[in-house]
């Protein structure tokens, strides 16, 4: 199915059922952060009924025991630092946006902002970052991540400068293929996550953070259409997943 769509005074082409690259990493036993076992899942039991086929049942009716932050791909509202919990499901109004994919250089386990300026001047150069609602960071190469567990491996991390010079940009949704934007231990700053949701966060609840997004090797550098779904699940973070198409003129 392909559709035409206008971003910038300009119109492409868009294969909606040929993403060129999805970055969600799904709900399992892999690919966890923050120091907790993996997810449970188990099948429901009611007296003598198992939702379990391989132990009898009919079907298989299974609950899960996860933790959107540290399972999976997932996207949060700025209710992760409000006192009051908003939900991602009540605030997220943006599926669909022009993104940019940028590949900022990691030194000592930082992007710099000296370094994430050198690539978003680049894309600028470029035309790259006109119309761009949604960035993308891959700071790490390879498929490591998709089985990987974050706890104490000290991830690289976002200088608080780029959170504050994106909200400046009027960028609205930032990814990132860490577990967090900021570092694993900070003492609850939060830096980068503050800065980007500015210093009204309340006022800034349609803008999300997504992390623990793997980004494939060969999504290069530029734009690209996202389509960012979010399971509808009242909490402050809910798993989620990001595609991305090409755009063709």
């Amino acid at each position: 199915m392909k559709i035409k769509v206008e971003v910038s005074s300009k119109e492409y082409t868009v294969e909606l059922n040929a993403p060129f690259a999805d970055l969600s990493m799904a709900v399992s036993n892999v690919a966890r952060a923050w120091y907790i076992d993996a997810p449970a899942f188990n099948p429901v039991v009611l007296g003598d009924w198992k939702g379990s086929v391989e132990m009898g049942g009919a079907v298989n009716f299974f609950s899960i025991d996860f933790n959107p932050h540290a399972h999976g791909t997932h996207t949060e509202t700025a209710g992760h630092i409000t006192k009051e919990r908003h939900s991602v499901n009540k605030h997220f109004n943006q599926p669909f946006s022009l993104a940019l994919v940028l590949y900022p250089l990691v030194q000592n386990g930082l992007v710099s902002m000296e370094s994430f300026a050198s690539a978003w001047e680049e894309a600028e150069e470029a035309g790259g970052t006109n119309g761009v609602e949604s960035v993308i960071l891959k700071t790490d190469c390879g498929n490591a991540n998709l089985t990987r567990n974050y706890s104490n491996s000290n991830w690289p991390y976002l200088d608080a400068e780029i959170g504050a010079f994106l909200r400046t940009k009027g960028i609205n949704h930032l990814i990132v293929d860490q577990p967090s934007v900021d570092k694993e231990e900070d003492g609850g700053a939060l830096a980068c996550h503050r800065s980007f949701w500015g210093p009204h966060p309340e006022q800034s609840l349609h803008r999300t953070i997504t992390e623990l997004a793997h980004i494939p090797d060969h999504v290069s550098p530029g734009n690209y259409l996202l389509n960012l779904q979010v399971a509808p699940i009242d909490n402050d973070a809910a798993p989620s997943r990001p595609l991305l198409y090409e755009l063709s003129r």
